[in-house]
């Protein structure tokens, strides 16, 4: 009998998670319609900021149950609704309904009706939540990033403290900046050393010429250690810079050091302005060789080191690494972001094989 009392559960959790779903896309639906219907208002000039003002002071005063629909919240529907306007490919991809002009809405009322709704309850982007949309909003600075996320929310169903960390950990960087996007996209996997560590950063924030030296690079890290930790990723506490190991009788200098605390194990980063060269590694490994001898606690593990270079050739890489028994990676740097044409083959790469599924089972 206990089996059939959870097979009710089941039902009923997955009612109750359709209801939400169901809740969510008609929110979105509204948010988006209002603000389609202001920035039309705003752009034919039959209103101006004076006006949005005046509509919020109204809600709130003869509508007081209405949430969200102060100032900032109807200029963030506003925003909303011109990143994804009727055109755009996250909107399109659903079956819209348009209501005729001058008949009654559900979304607003018939004196509004020389404007369309639409309903975009079936869209991509009524399948997430509007404090989802409002994180993206926040953090994401260009469309292709916005889209990237929505997308992967959707496809691995992060909660809003996930997608947080993932922007926090610059998933689109990576994912753009990548040989192969698709490996460095996390699968509700637990941590692991390669999901820690990236085989692409980026550095946008330093503003360095194209010609720069390690010593530039290593003082526009210093200078700007918070965002630089924001690439990295969680986990991440800075030690020190140009830390000293005493060998013998001679001193040597690792560039940056850092422990991580899921890995619970120190990390050596090397700066190269240069491209990858071989001997790279036997210094970067010395480094590693001397801090789990004299540097690392008993309860920590092996020490980590990733050589930081401006150019990479990866069979280079792989020759390299092939013998080499420390924990060591190569990734390159970034000084800004690629071209649109790359960002779309990139995107095309992540979420083509997903497209054609659905496709196929529609």
């Amino acid at each position: 009998m206990e089996s059939n009392f959870i097979e009710i559960v089941q039902i009923i959790k997955q009612s109750r998670t359709n209801a939400t779903k169901a809740v969510n896309a008609e929110l979105i639906n509204l948010y988006w319609n209002v603000g389609m219907y202001i920035s039309n208002k705003l752009k034919l000039s039959d209103w101006g900021d004076k006006t949005v003002a005046d509509l919020s002071e109204y809600l709130q005063r003869n509508n007081p149950e209405l949430k969200g629909f102060n100032s900032r919240g109807l200029y963030r529907m506003i925003q909303f609704y011109e990143s994804y306007p009727e055109n755009h490919k996250l909107i399109i991809d659903s079956e819209r309904s348009f209501e005729p002009k001058n008949q009654s809405s559900t979304i607003v009322s018939s004196l509004m009706t020389q404007f369309k709704t639409i309903d975009i309850k079936s869209s991509t982007i009524a399948k997430i939540s509007w404090t989802h949309h409002m994180t993206i909003f926040s953090r994401c600075k260009l469309n292709e990033e916005r889209e990237f996320y929505i997308k992967l929310c959707i496809r691995e169903n992060y909660s809003v403290r996930e997608l947080d960390r993932q922007i926090n950990s610059s998933l689109f960087e990576r994912a753009m900046t990548s040989e192969n996007p698709k490996s460095i996209i996390p699968k509700n996997s637990k941590t692991d050393i390669q999901q820690v560590f990236k085989d692409s950063y980026i550095f946008d924030f330093l503003n360095l010429p194209e010609q720069h030296s390690e010593g530039d690079l290593q003082e526009g890290l210093i200078n700007r250690m918070k965002d630089f930790i924001l690439e990295l990723g969680r986990d991440f506490i800075f030690i020190g810079n140009e830390y000293k190991l005493m060998v013998g009788d001679s001193d040597f200098y690792i560039d940056l050091l850092f422990y991580h605390r899921g890995l619970q194990c120190l990390v050596a980063f090397e700066l190269k302005a240069g491209k990858f060269k071989p001997e790279h590694i036997g210094q970067l490994n010395f480094y590693l060789e001397a801090l789990d001898r004299d540097v690392k606690k008993e309860h920590e593990n092996p020490s980590i080191g990733i050589l930081l270079c401006k150019d990479k050739n990866n069979q280079v890489v792989e020759y390299a690494l092939s013998r080499s028994l420390s924990p060591t990676m190569v990734a390159e740097y970034r000084t800004q972001l690629p071209d649109k044409e790359l960002l779309q083959q990139k995107f095309n790469d992540i979420f083509e094989d997903e497209e054609e599924l659905n496709s196929n089972q529609d």
